[in-house]
């Protein structure tokens, strides 16, 4: 595997054009055909997400559960290994090709939105778990996100991302079309839709023993999965996730955005999703 040097990693993508309107980093771009192309498997099983909307804890709890309980594996092979990122390579000193060379059944993680995915997919009738967090959680949390992350644009202070964030101006795009996009979908194919919110709450299987639900439980608690570098992605060195700037896993809250947003930027934010989510679906609680 080919170490990155700090000049490589250290240079950040700008944000472009992607289809319909949705922006991308460019090396999503650069494999559209190739992606749009990719073959999915019947017993494949998709995590899709917006970014930072509780990606890697579904994929933890996923996982586990197929295992029966048994998180051995999960204790001995990153989390990007184990659910490689569909229009993503990952970055080194991880190698590319994992999601072709996977024996099934696969688990597959995804941030795009559902017209864009690849139609085999739906073609094959695969499971997809969606997870969804509440808007303001999901800015705040991905503020963070782009700010140690080296391979996104610059987020310039809160108040320049919470405007790129509301106008749809941010990598996989709008927050208010993913999240009804999908959820316009959940009947129509084997889509589990599933609220982050919920899940702080109840996190339970009623199809395995106590002994593997309490396992469960505490396997992917936010503290254990902070902990846990098969989780937490400091494998990843720090000229790709500089962890000094915000940890990946930073807090896993609901109600945190009370933290950053203004009242001027609520009283914004309200109006805007009032008239954004009017009708559309899926109805988010912002705190507990």
């Amino acid at each position: 595997m080919r170490p990155v040097s700090n000049q490589e990693s250290s240079i950040r993508n700008e944000l472009v054009d992607g289809v319909g309107g949705v922006c991308f980093v460019p090396s999503v771009m650069e494999r559209w055909r190739e992606l749009q192309e990719f073959q999915a498997r019947p017993d494949d099983t998709l995590i899709a997400t917006f970014p930072k909307a509780g990606t890697s804890w579904a994929i933890e709890m996923v996982d586990v559960v197929r295992r029966g309980g048994d998180i051995s594996g999960c204790l001995q092979i990153p989390s990007m290994m184990r659910a490689p990122f569909l229009e993503l390579n990952p970055p080194p000193p991880f190698p590319s090709g994992q999601l072709h060379n996977q024996p099934s059944p696969r688990l597959i993680k995804t941030h795009l939105p559902f017209h864009l995915l690849p139609p085999s997919f739906v073609d094959q009738n695969c499971k997809m778990v969606y997870v969804a967090r509440n808007a303001k959680d999901t800015a705040v949390s991905y503020f963070h996100f782009h700010r140690m992350n080296k391979k996104l644009p610059e987020p310039g202070d809160w108040n320049q991302f919470f405007d790129s964030f509301l106008t749809g101006q941010v990598a996989w795009g709008s927050w208010f079309d993913h999240v009804t996009g999908w959820w316009k979908e959940k009947n129509n194919h084997r889509i589990l839709y599933l609220f982050f919110e919920d899940i702080k709450e109840v996190r339970e299987s009623k199809k395995l023993d106590r002994e593997a639900v309490d396992r469960i439980i505490e396997h992917t608690s936010f503290k254990n999965m902070k902990q846990n570098p098969m989780t937490n992605f400091s494998l990843l060195p720090a000229n790709i996730f500089d962890q000094s700037v915000s940890p990946f896993m930073r807090k896993g809250e609901v109600g945190d955005w009370k933290n950053m947003f203004t009242v001027a930027q609520n009283e914004r934010f309200e109006k805007e999703y009032r008239q954004l989510m009017s009708d559309r679906g899926p109805s988010f609680r912002m705190e507990l």
